[in-house]
């Protein structure tokens, strides 16, 4: 019998090309341009070497850390990922729970595809909303009244998407959202019965926090307009903690902190933008020495593995997010294959750390 443990990223991503039809798949996995970004920021994480030291009682190790004052069992979390329940039923469902079970931040996309109120409450209160500015904005402001109203602490404004990157594998299968059924797509789904039928089963994935409120959600739609003026207004209008999240400048992340944004993100988007884009793996150590140690700084882009938070951790980031592995992971055998993967990021990170001689995220993030 196949063994259907998730090892690795690498496992989930393989496992996950089998189940799910191509066009979903190469939603998930795909990238803009030729995947050339994504590509240069893995070979970039690849040439960060970690310094191992011999000799210290490392026998008792802690992972836990803080994020905003809230304490997270790990130091990685859950990016806001758009229509999650495409990899399976109920993705939704099982990354909430995994982050009330770890209680780490899970990122609530505009488009998720289980409602932010759900969330909330399936998340036990870790949940932030992850915000889009498009077209006039009216739909955006009200948006943020009802995250407002819903309980959220935590508003993250996605900046790096004022035009949707160009995915040319997904204008190769056609994917759009809501879906659009044509021949190509009849054939994929047919070719992964498992997938077709549990979705038949469930209910066509959808944009969940637009079936209420009386307007849509255009994916296409330009952002192109959001500039300073556009950060003032959801700053004066969100009374909690906001997060800029799609930060690879230097000079932005200065703005950002002195326009009175309380945390940044560093991310590329998982390289689905701007394909000739800086590495933001590169641009996380610049970033940290311009705003100062005390700043809040996240991170998000080309993370596989509990290594690959120790170095971003050593690079400055306080806090790791953890994309499309998720949702492989998923794909690959549901809530226990993200619970698999949990594990193994987090057994990973903890054997990295006794390696390099720390026993605690303080000390490995140590600058």
């Amino acid at each position: 019998m196949m063994d259907r443990t998730v090892h690795s990223y690498e496992d989930a991503r393989r496992m996950a090309r089998k189940r799910l039809p191509w066009m979903v798949f190469d939603y998930i996995d795909g990238a803009a341009g030729n995947g050339e970004g994504e590509a240069s920021n893995r070979r970039a994480m690849a040439d960060i070497h970690l310094q191992s030291r011999v000799l210290r009682d490392v026998r008792h190790r802690d992972l836990s850390t803080t994020v905003f004052d809230q304490r997270a069992e790990v130091p990685f979390g859950i990016a806001p990922m758009g229509m999650c329940n495409l990899s399976a039923p109920k993705a939704d469902v099982f990354l909430a729970c995994q982050a009330a079970k770890s209680c780490v931040p899970i990122g609530v996309s505009t488009v998720a595809s289980t409602d932010m109120e759900t969330m909330l409450a399936l998340s036990e209160g870790h949940a932030w909303f992850q915000l889009y500015y498009s077209g006039d904005g009216s739909g955006t402001m009200a948006l943020v009244e009802r995250a407002k109203a819903a309980g959220y602490q935590t508003l993250v404004l996605t900046l790096d998407v004022p035009e949707v990157g160009r995915r040319p594998r997904e204008l190769r299968r056609g994917f759009k959202m809501p879906f659009k059924i044509g021949a190509s797509q009849f054939i994929d789904f047919a070719l992964h019965p498992r997938w077709s039928i549990s979705t038949l089963i469930h209910g066509r994935p959808e944009m969940a926090n637009f079936q209420r409120d009386g307007f849509t959600f255009d994916r296409t739609e330009s952002r192109a307009g959001a500039d300073w003026e556009t950060l003032k207004k959801v700053r004066d209008a969100w009374p909690g903690r906001l997060v800029a999240k799609g930060v690879i400048s230097v000079e932005d992340a200065v703005a950002l902190k002195a326009a009175g944004v309380d945390a940044v993100q560093v991310s590329s988007h998982g390289g689905r933008q701007l394909d000739g884009g800086v590495p933001p793996i590169l641009a996380l150590k610049a970033i940290r020495d311009a705003v100062g140690p005390a700043y809040p700084l996240f991170y998000d882009s080309g993370v596989r593995s509990g290594e690959d938070v120790a170095k971003a951790l050593q690079q400055g980031a306080d806090f790791i997010f953890f994309g499309r592995a998720m949702q492989f992971a998923i794909a690959a055998n549901g809530e226990a294959g993200l619970q698999q993967f949990w594990a193994g990021v987090s057994s990973d990170l903890s054997s990295a750390m006794a390696q390099m001689g720390h026993c605690d995220i303080a000390s490995l993030k140590a600058r």
